[in-house]
């Protein structure tokens, strides 16, 4: 897969590759949705035997156009780069979305940017899809100069939940901030998840027999469920392992800062300065104040067990994988 971030001007695909199928989105969550989408994408590029090309932003186009309206995100750029490493997908480029990029007509940015820069020779895209200014560049509009330039427009359909409900990521990002992280998961097809890079914490944890494994602060704009203590699966250097974490202030401690810290079960590696991906499971419940050390210890004890249940009922389809 190649990452492009150089702009509209340079694709960065080599140059003996003469045409492209293509599909253009935020992609924010890499949903159900959108793996519909991408599924389809890699198999018509295999079919036609050219590359296929998913073209997304850098930032949230909302984040230009109407910053006060940008959604918190559901994958940052290395989390959605992840999910999307696994599709099948040839070529992933990341375009810088700017103002200039903004004020492109439908027109402007199928020729500049799919037609001249990524060599589209069809366009894949999900039936609510618009871009250029004002998201002009619906699905009329684009099988008209399609029909117009000579280059094919497929529409995916929406997908659906098994209860019915639209995939989305907005009915997803509502799911995570009320704490329905099983309906997220449903729409995602898989658990949702934080990803950091492990620092050194202060070591509170170790002294009460809870040794815990502290992320840095994650993005500002990433979306986090509801403060509380979750059972969680964390994906580490040496694989998944069970476990449970605190997102929040630590109270009993007087430390009022958001913080992400898990306490892995049957597991004594220490992996200060790893890169790890934090699935969560279950909500067990919300943080809040102990009288004393040995109050939180006997709540913690009663957490670990609530956790590990939780873990045992982790029979989510492609929750199992790695």
């Amino acid at each position: 897969m190649h990452n492009s971030s150089s702009g509209v001007e340079e694709s960065g695909l080599p140059p003996y590759v003469k045409s492209t199928v293509i599909t253009v989105g935020t992609f924010d969550g890499v949903h159900r949705g959108h793996r519909d989408v991408i599924e389809r994408l890699v198999a018509r590029s295999r079919s036609l035997k050219i590359p296929s090309v998913l073209v997304t932003f850098e930032p949230h186009p909302l984040e230009i156009v109407n910053p006060s309206a940008a959604p918190l995100l559901l994958t940052t750029r290395d989390e959605k780069l992840e999910v999307i490493a696994e599709t099948g997908i040839d070529y992933m480029a990341v375009v810088p979305f700017t103002a200039q990029l903004a004020s492109f007509s439908a027109e402007d940015f199928v020729e500049v940017v799919l037609r001249r820069c990524f060599r589209m020779r069809e366009l894949l895209i999900g039936y609510d899809h618009g871009f250029g200014r004002q998201r002009a560049g619906n699905v009329t509009v684009l099988r008209t100069l399609g029909e117009r330039d000579g280059f094919r427009v497929d529409v995916v359909e929406p997908v659906s939940t098994p209860d019915g409900h639209s995939v989305s990521s907005t009915s997803i990002r509502r799911a995570i901030a009320g704490g329905d992280l099983d309906r997220a998961a449903a729409s995602l097809g898989r658990l949702y998840s934080v990803s950091g890079r492990v620092v050194e914490g202060a070591q509170r944890g170790r002294k009460i027999g809870f040794p815990t494994l502290n992320l840095g602060p994650p993005p500002l704009r990433k979306l986090l469920p509801p403060e509380g203590v979750y059972a969680v699966r964390v994906q580490t250097p040496v694989g998944p392992v069970g476990g449970m974490m605190n997102l929040g202030p630590r109270p009993t401690f007087g430390d009022s800062t958001t913080s992400l810290e898990a306490h892995l079960f049957d597991t004594a590696g220490s992996f200060y300065g790893a890169h790890v991906r934090v699935d969560f499971v279950a909500r067990l419940r919300e943080t809040r104040k102990f009288a004393s050390a040995e109050q939180l210890t006997a709540q913690l004890r009663h957490d670990e067990r609530e956790a590990r249940s939780a873990l045992t009922l982790l029979t989510f389809p492609g929750n199992l994988k790695g």
